[in-house]
């Protein structure tokens, strides 16, 4: 139960009884993605005490969407995950309206499966295999965790192939996987359309430039606006997931303010200064690598974003000498006063990431002392030597 306050002059933390926390993990929705930009907010202020049309105001955000991106049109849902099955609907049903009322159990007649490449099995807080089940499909799986062949994915095409799915992500397997335009150029010899999830990707354009039907965004991670995902592509298909608003869609319906806003932040996008942004998450990364430096048992790297998107992080590598374990490391940042949390997916291989890309003013230098006053401390916590372990503890009942 969220405590009563005497006053909304409180600010909303206090009044939500919500702790302060530093975000140097990323864009994670568990963190609530990304700070959105002023644009947005302004946009959403503005229309939130409005009516308008719906559907005008969808026509209108596809016209940004299409500018954008380069597709022929485009759409606004709820999140990344609800474009991700919407989009395979409408590879499944196309305008067919009867079909989209019927999803996602009543198929009969209609191409149902769809191509995944294994190693793009990922859960990104939900499993792909259940977005496209919730559109209704199947995933055929295709080739091995270490490698994918195009015959791999050729031979798993056939009459009842209605879309391939194609994943970029640092969680999927980062070797051994066909790459975009090899895999659009097999499916597209079959007639199979693409779809890419693009969720965390900086690059608005090369995915629709590499081939793909349909690309899928995130309206909130870097792009800075309200919680949304961003349908953009080929018109017949954008259309078509538009429609399923009439089946499984409605479920995912987005609001006057979050369209606004994310058009918004779109249009920011065309004169953020990127170059400006760089050159302050390097100033913070070598503050933190430099505050690091000649610690025992603490190797920090600054590197390169593994989907290419153009940021870099820390990779903090942490070795007994320090007197922690990566992940004893990262629970006792966490603990901080005002909680730092880490980018920490892969902390059982013995590092952790610091990501620059969310930071506040002045929190680059609270992160700094906080390294500092732990590691250069003589007595450690008593899990400072935690195993990484899996646990489902923090799962609310």
């Amino acid at each position: 139960m969220v405590a009563t306050t005497k006053g909304s002059e409180q600010p909303i933390r206090e009044r939500l009884n919500l702790r302060p926390i530093i975000n140097v993990s990323g864009t994670m929705t568990a963190l609530g993605a990304s700070i959105i930009v002023p644009e947005a907010i302004k946009a959403m202020s503005e229309i939130a005490s409005q009516f308008v049309e719906m559907d005008d105001l969808h026509r209108r955000a596809s016209e940004v969407i299409a500018r954008l991106t380069g597709g022929e049109a485009g759409f606004v849902t709820a999140s990344c995950a609800s474009g991700i099955s919407l989009s395979l609907a409408a590879a499944i049903t196309g305008d067919n309206l009867l079909a989209i009322e019927n999803l996602p159990d009543r198929t009969e007649g209609l191409k149902t499966e769809v191509i995944v490449q294994i190693g793009h099995m990922v859960s990104f807080g939900g499993n792909i295999d259940q977005a496209v089940r919730l559109a209704g499909g199947k995933v055929i799986a295709a080739g091995t965790v270490s490698v994918v062949n195009d015959y791999h994915v050729a031979d798993a095409i056939n009459d009842r192939t209605a879309a391939a799915l194609y994943v970029v992500s640092h969680h999927t397997v980062q070797y051994g996987m066909l790459s975009l335009p090899d895999f659009v150029a097999i499916c597209h010899a079959k007639n199979v359309p693409v779809i890419v999830d693009a969720a965390s990707e900086y690059d608005l354009r090369i995915f629709l430039q590499q081939g793909a039907d349909i690309v899928v965004y995130s309206g909130h991670k870097f792009l800075g606006g309200p919680t949304t995902g961003i349908v953009a592509g080929r018109k017949d298909l954008v259309r078509a997931t538009f429609l399923q608003n009439r089946g499984i869609g409605r479920g995912m319906k987005v609001g006057k303010e979050s369209i606004a806003g994310v058009m918004a932040a779109l249009e920011a996008w065309e004169h953020r200064d990127h170059d400006g942004i760089r050159r302050r998450e390097r100033a913070a990364l070598d503050l933190w690598k430099n505050t690091l430096e000649g610690l025992a048992g603490i190797e920090a790297v600054i590197v390169p974003d593994p989907t290419n998107n153009p940021l870099d992080r820390l990779e903090i590598n942490v070795r007994p000498e320090s007197g922690f374990t990566a992940a004893g490391l990262a629970a006792a940042l966490a603990r901080a006063q005002i909680p730092i949390i880490v980018r920490n997916h892969e902390v059982e291989r013995g590092h952790f990431f610091l990501d620059p890309c969310n930071l506040h003013p002045g929190e680059a230098e609270t992160v700094a002392r906080e390294f500092h006053s732990l590691l250069s401390a003589k007595e450690r916590p008593a899990d400072a030597m935690l195993a990484p372990q899996k646990s489902t503890r923090n799962v609310r009942k």
